[in-house]
């Protein structure tokens, strides 16, 4: 699954036959069968530029895609949120965030590892102590579907934007994020468990709001576009709720 996920980040085109011929060409003998039943468990599509973690909720209703053409030009004028997998020595988590589009901050974050709708709320809830957005976008999961989480939305009275199907360029900048995650940290440790996944993911995400510099961002930080100033020392994104079913919700 370790070796899936890495390739599936560089080559997301790859389908169930491709990454079986690759995995044979890496020297281990996979059959198809194998690699179709990983790949569902992991939540991974060919299709989709991004591992579909989430799929549309049975009569869940589906919002119009509202950033097309939109200039974003402040903080808090879009936010977005998706899910992506994270690996650890034996299993995975899921993990879902809140981002601001203009400045990259990511406002909060939290972890499952089931893909129920609380961990999406929690992260909303988390990222709406911070302000709220004009937009909140997200894809067509049943996560952020459904009513609890739309009704949040609304209850703010926050426009929601939704993605369009196979289009992977929708939700981009946080898809850019994932892929920042997983090459400067998940790929380069062997998390032990999920209590080392979250502590070592609350380290990361305070050095990408607060220290890592952005060329997008005129080598400045999210947290400094994000607050308007330069010197800001807060934590990195609220959030890194660590949800166990059948334990008990831990705060990191």
């Amino acid at each position: 699954m370790r070796l899936i996920d890495e390739q599936y980040t560089r080559t997301p085109f790859y389908g169930i036959r491709k990454m079986t011929r690759w995995l044979g060409e890496q020297g281990y003998a996979v059959n198809p069968k194998r690699i179709r039943r990983l790949m569902r468990q992991m939540g991974l599509e060919a299709i989709y530029r991004k591992p579909r973690l989430s799929v549309p909720g049975l009569g869940h209703r589906i919002y119009p895609y509202r950033l097309s053409g939109l200039q974003i030009d402040r903080p808090n004028q879009v936010w977005s949120s998706d899910i992506t997998y994270i690996r650890l020595q034996q299993g995975f988590i899921y993990l879902v965030a809140v981002m601001d589009w203009f400045s990259r901050y990511v406002l909060a974050w939290e972890v499952s590892i089931s893909l129920d709708t609380s961990f999406c709320l929690a992260a909303l809830d988390w990222a709406l102590r911070s302000g709220q957005p004009d937009i909140f976008n997200t894809d067509q999961g049943a996560q952020f579907t459904s009513e609890e989480f739309t009704g949040r939305l609304e209850a703010q009275g926050i426009d929601i934007s939704m993605d369009g199907r196979v289009r992977a360029t929708d939700n981009i900048f946080i898809e850019r994020l994932w892929r920042t995650v997983k090459y400067e940290e998940v790929y380069l440790k062997e998390y032990l468990d999920v209590l080392e996944a979250v502590a070592n993911l609350k380290r990361y995400f305070a050095f990408y709001n607060h220290e890592r510099l952005h060329q997008a961002l005129g080598y400045r930080t999210p947290a400094a576009i994000y607050f308007g100033r330069e010197g800001y020392a807060g934590e990195g994104g609220k959030g890194g709720m660590l949800r166990v079913a059948g334990v008990g919700d831990r705060r990191s």
